[in-house]
């Protein structure tokens, strides 16, 4: 994989140290905003990356085979089409857009150009994750779910005063459910699918939801899903069953350990090894699948994202949060 970086925000500071060592990956170029050009300059010095550019096009122009969207949520949709219409595949942060008809556009050109897109959300990429899953059924019938992401912000302070940050703009499709939520559904989701009904409860600040609940309906048991950067708490997350329950203790983006604790007194706990370095499991299923020409995985993994974009809207739409 030949990668082309589009952003120089606190996301791209923190994968690029780990994403220069990875095997089977070139970081070729990465482009800065127009009033941003010096930060991709000195990016490019500190982690040997052979250009920084200005625009599109001539990031294009450097010999990559894929882009990685990282800018403002309102940005997704016009940078990840631009670049698909250019022959390049596509990586975005999350969420893949701030609307769910523009995803599915994107779903569609992806699928006509023949072209891999994928959201890059840590979550189900863990190996954590993977032995949740596994342990579900040992667990009984689900009754309820809980994940957590609940960290103050750093810019939350800056917020108050009236000084706004992306994270925080409706105007570029900020808020916590965008932000941070997202990472609880996809932790929900990526078990059971798609919920029967939602309903989300935010806390708002400034036309923007600064934290809140989202309420998932199954036919069966009751998920909840709480994200908070104005305030901090627990993050992790329990799944409880007739059996026994199943439980982590860092924020979902990450997973963690997981532990397993049935009614007979059986307990396992499984050790994540990439939860201070989270980006590598997804960057490692990315360079595969584009190494082996393996759409059907991207599809598959794009479907899911499909399904968790659909219930972003809906959420804030329900809750009046309007970013256009």
């Amino acid at each position: 994989m030949r990668l082309g970086i589009i952003g120089t925000g606190w996301i791209v500071k923190d994968f690029l140290p780990e994403l220069v060592k990875m095997e089977g990956l070139e970081i070729v170029s990465i482009m800065g905003s127009p009033n941003g050009f010096e930060k991709a300059e000195a990016l490019a010095e500190e982690y040997g990356i052979p250009k920084a550019v200005h625009d599109l096009d001539e990031l294009c122009g450097t010999g990559i085979d894929t882009v990685y969207v990282a800018v403002p949520n309102n940005l997704h949709y016009l940078y990840c089409r631009s670049a698909m219409e250019r022959g390049m595949n596509v990586i975005v942060e999350k969420p893949m857009t701030d609307d769910a008809g523009e995803a599915e556009s994107l779903a569609m050109l992806a699928h006509k150009k023949k072209l891999f897109l994928f959201e890059a959300i840590t979550t189900i990429y863990m190996d954590s994750y993977k032995k949740i899953r596994e342990w579900l059924p040992r667990i009984g019938e689900i009754k309820l779910v809980q994940s957590r992401f609940c960290s103050y912000s750093s810019r939350y302070d800056n917020f108050k005063k009236g000084i706004i940050a992306p994270a925080f703009d409706p105007k570029k499709s900020g808020g916590v459910l965008m932000d941070l939520n997202v990472y609880n559904i996809h932790y929900v989701m990526g078990l059971f699918g798609k919920p029967e009904s939602i309903s989300y409860y935010p806390n708002m600040e400034r036309n923007i939801d600064t934290s809140g609940v989202l309420m998932m309906l199954y036919p069966d048991f009751l998920a909840v899903c709480t994200a908070a950067k104005d305030c901090n708490g627990d993050s992790g997350g329990v799944i409880q069953g007739t059996d026994g329950f199943i439980r982590t203790s860092i924020a979902p983006n990450a997973v963690g350990d997981a532990v397993l604790q049935l009614r007979d007194g059986t307990a396992e706990t499984f050790h994540e090894e990439y939860a201070g370095r989270r980006s590598i499991p997804e960057f490692t299923q990315f360079i595969r699948a584009v190494r082996e020409k393996d759409y059907e995985f991207c599809y598959a993994q794009l479907v899911k994202s499909l399904e968790v974009n659909e219930v972003l809207n809906r959420a804030r739409i329900q809750a009046g949060i309007r970013f256009r």
